[in-house]
């Protein structure tokens, strides 16, 4: 089943305008969320243009995307005062989970460089302005393709299919190559991610720390990749199902933190809640708290719920009933209990705003702009910097929907 949406994005006080029409397959997880395309990482008119390099010796090193072709990314020099800083954003775009979806995925830009564009536009934290991204404009900012469809930690093969499974060798080979390019001079680095992307930043954080040597400031930044272990409309656990599979399928679990294998199975150390208390480099979390990507494909996808009553909530939250409304904050209070210890850790730092979205630092709308979310009176950007550059500690947690009128909050209309 194929349908056509209109995606808009709902400012405050009910302001509503076009982004932009796309297809999407369905609300299976298998196919990867239309929520982390480069359809909704806004294509902004006057946007910087950054071509696709592709990492030629990867292929000797077995660091090869799903079809066996070259991985990539996007890089924009650095100048002045950022000549030596370094930003890699992880590209998302969800998981693929068995033979099918990943065969599928190897037709798409998230499983074939053979498919990628030839030129991204920068926006949000990778854009090139300092009136639209102060902290981070003039860094060397990359933006590391994402083909491989287990976050960049997969390690195996399926000969049969045609499969390549190679996450953790990309990381691996995308690093060395930007090491030679000039980050191994990095005086400061921070490794961010959205969706998928931002699941891999919490992932490879220590070892991102780990490149460098001790004089450099390295810190890590996760955008809605909190993905919780939840339970479902149905009673069920159809995330966890769903990552056992790619975790299974991929060869994840000698990629996963030992210090989480150690004493759980490998399915549970590919969830966040898991992993980040035992992570040593600084963190922040940035989250909305009714994350409409968990709530479309985790809490209420359709095997869970096969009357369709959660459609309509699905595609506009003000549609929700009372009850779901009810199980809906349920889910926030979860993601709040999970962030409790880490929250007192005083060099982590957190964004938790009550909104139905999903990524904020892509989106130019939505990380810095006249109208951009705001929670304890900063935007997105001016957190993520306050904390990156010591400036104050950032612990910002918003109060239940609907009491947040700065929300770009997702909405979908057939």
């Amino acid at each position: 089943m194929v349908l056509l949406f209109w995606l808009w994005t709902v400012v405050g006080l009910g302001l509503s305008y076009p982004v932009r029409a796309f297809e999407l397959l369905d609300f299976n997880i298998t196919e990867g969320s239309y929520l982390e395309t480069n359809e909704i990482a806004s294509q902004a008119e006057g946007a910087l243009m950054v071509d696709l390099t592709l990492i030629q010796n990867a292929g000797a090193k077995g660091a090869v995307c799903l079809d066996g072709s070259l991985p990539g990314y996007h890089l924009s020099q650095g100048y002045g005062s950022g000549a030596n800083s370094w930003l890699i954003q992880l590209e998302g775009g969800g998981w693929c989970n068995n033979v099918r979806s990943c065969v599928y995925r190897k037709k798409t830009p998230r499983g074939s460089s053979n498919h990628m564009e030839k030129q991204l536009a920068f926006t949000g934290i990778l854009n090139n302005k300092a009136e639209e991204n102060p902290d981070f404009f003039n860094w060397n900012r990359v933006k590391l393709r994402y083909c491989d469809g287990a976050s960049f930690t997969g390690n195996g093969e399926d000969k049969d299919a045609q499969l390549e499974f190679r996450g953790k060798q990309i990381w691996l080979a995308a690093m060395e190559e930007l090491m030679s390019k000039g980050m191994r001079l990095a005086n400061q680095a921070l490794l961010s991610g959205c969706s998928a992307g931002g699941l891999a930043s919490i992932l490879h954080c220590d070892e991102f720390r780990a490149l460098f040597p001790e004089s450099t400031k390295v810190k890590c930044l996760s955008d809605a990749g909190l993905f919780l272990d939840a339970t479902d409309v149905s009673g069920g656990h159809s995330l966890r199902n769903f990552f056992a599979g790619v975790v299974s399928l991929q060869g994840v679990q000698a990629s996963l933190p030992i210090t989480c294998t150690s004493h759980l199975d490998p399915t549970s150390c590919f969830f966040p809640q898991n992993l980040i208390s035992s992570i040593k480099t600084p963190l922040f979390i940035i989250n909305a708290a009714y994350d409409i990507w968990q709530i479309q494909e985790s809490l209420a996808p359709g095997a869970a719920d096969p009357h369709g009553d959660w459609l309509q909530c699905k595609l506009n939250y003000a549609k929700c009933s009372p009850s779901q409304i009810e199980f809906l904050q349920g889910f926030r209070d979860n993601m709040l209990n999970v962030i409790a210890d880490f929250s007192k850790s005083p060099q982590h730092g957190l964004f938790i705003n009550s909104c139905f979205a999903h990524c904020h630092t892509e989106r130019q709308d939505t990380w810095f702009s006249h109208n951009s979310p705001i929670l304890s009176g900063k935007t997105v950007a001016v957190a993520v910097g306050d904390w990156y550059f010591d400036r104050a500690a950032v612990k910002a947690i918003d109060c239940p929907y609907p009491c947040d009128k700065s929300c770009h909050n997702l909405v979908f209309q057939k």
